[in-house]
């Protein structure tokens, strides 16, 4: 049976109908550029962005102001020459803490606002592809539809070949439309990744911003301490200020004076006894004395160190507890123990290849000189807390003070620890 050409024309713009409502009543997208979100999710990504650029600004102001108070801690703490002075470079690193803690806080409250803003998106997007998905549907039943006519029969059909032609074109369109929404479809999936990944990456950041918030709330109560530690030791008066900073610069001069003829002796020594040198490690690495995850509170000469206009911060200070037992960091000889009872007591051990390590601020010794102690033997207990055995004068709170030495001359921890 025959259909009229009239006939096929009714079919023909109803097919084009169905085209126009699936392209265009759908609202197709191109590409995720062009994404158009829902309006109640619009409107609610629209206000986290609002607010994530106001506390973006309030950042950059805390931090500007961060800036300021460092800039002027470096160049006083060089210049400390009184009590009062000191006082007043502790007092801005209490204010230069208190700026950190505010915007560690500001940060997170931002990355929460960048996970919210992120979880909308992708679950807009999730939404995009599966309207995409029906729409690829449609367009498959209507080729399908289309396909149930030869060419032969059309040909027939139809009184010319540029009717013919014209439902060539319109199938094409048909298969072009479909290719279309199937290169949307696949641009919002690889968008989606993106956004899942980044999404993944805020809340890596999350957390570490919340140790940090710790971190910079541990700094804070340190400077506290040691502000009060120092007003408690010198009773208020700048005469007894001076002759404990004399006795602090003395000291240190002292025990570097001894770290290094003592590694000069004992390493002739331990070259004398082959036999015995064997058991050292030549790895080159030493291992954590501590588990450094609480952070480093100050480096090897440290611009920040409170004390630098006494002397150069010869190693890292790692936060830990007070009596956290100390590791060996590798094979080795101690070199010294002394224990200074409420001055500053360490513990030197020897190892291979002209490195030795110092252990500072320590509140019991387990090791005696002249003793073989193997990596991760137990050699002691941190310090450092202002009042306590082994602590010394003018310490930054409870802590260990961790030195490596090569040929008796500080260098960098962290260049030999993994």
């Amino acid at each position: 049976m025959f259909l009229s050409q009239n006939i096929f024309s009714k079919i023909k713009k109803i097919f084009v109908l169905a085209i126009v409502m699936v392209v265009f009543g759908f609202g197709i997208q191109n590409s995720y550029n062009v994404l158009a979100y829902p309006s109640d999710g619009t409107t609610e990504v629209k206000k986290i962005e609002r607010e994530i650029s106001d506390q973006e600004k309030r950042i950059q102001e805390l931090k500007e102001k961060a800036k300021k108070y460092q800039k002027n801690i470096e160049q006083k703490t060089m210049q400390i020459s009184s009590l009062e002075e000191q006082v007043l470079v502790f007092n801005n690193r209490i204010a230069k803490k208190e700026l950190d803690i505010e915007i560690a806080e500001e940060e997170i409250v931002q990355t929460k606002g960048k996970i919210e803003q992120k979880t909308l998106e992708i679950k807009d997007k999730e939404t995009e592809i599966k309207e995409q998905k029906d729409k690829v549907a449609d367009f498959i039943r209507l080729i399908y539809k289309n396909d149930q006519v030869s060419y032969l029969e059309v040909l027939i059909l139809n009184d010319s070949f540029s009717d013919f032609f014209n439902y060539l074109t319109f199938t094409e369109d048909i298969q072009y439309k479909l290719k279309e929404v199937l290169d949307s479809v696949i641009a919002l999936k690889e968008k989606l990744e993106m956004d899942k990944d980044l999404l993944e990456r805020e809340k890596q950041n999350l957390e570490k911003l919340k140790i940090k918030l710790v971190q910079d709330n541990d700094k804070l109560s340190e400077e506290r301490e040691i502000k009060e530690a120092i007003l408690r030791e010198t009773r208020y008066s700048e005469s007894l200020f001076k002759r404990l900073l004399q006795k602090a610069k003395e000291d240190q001069i002292n025990v570097d004076r001894d770290i290094s003829q003592l590694e000069r002796e004992k390493r002739k020594l331990l070259e004398e006894e082959e036999s015995r040198r064997k058991l050292l490690d030549d790895t080159g690495t030493l291992s954590w004395p501590v588990d450094p995850s609480r952070g480093i509170t100050a480096y090897f000469h440290d611009p920040d160190y409170p004390y630098r206009y006494l002397f150069e911060h010869p190693g890292i200070d790692l936060r830990v507890s007070q009596g956290t037992p100390l590791k060996s960091p590798a094979n080795g000889y101690v070199g010294r123990a002394r224990d200074a009872g409420m001055g500053y007591s360490y513990i030197m051990i020897i190892h291979d290849n002209g490195v030795s390590t110092v252990f500072g601020h320590v509140s019991k010794i387990f090791v005696q000189e002249d003793e073989f102690v193997t990596r991760g033997q137990i050699v002691g207990k941190s310090g450092g807390a202002p009042g306590t055995p082994g602590a010394g004068r003018f310490t930054t709170g409870a802590h260990l003070h961790f030195e490596v030495r090569l040929n008796g001359i500080p260098v960098d921890p962290l260049d030999y620890l993994p």
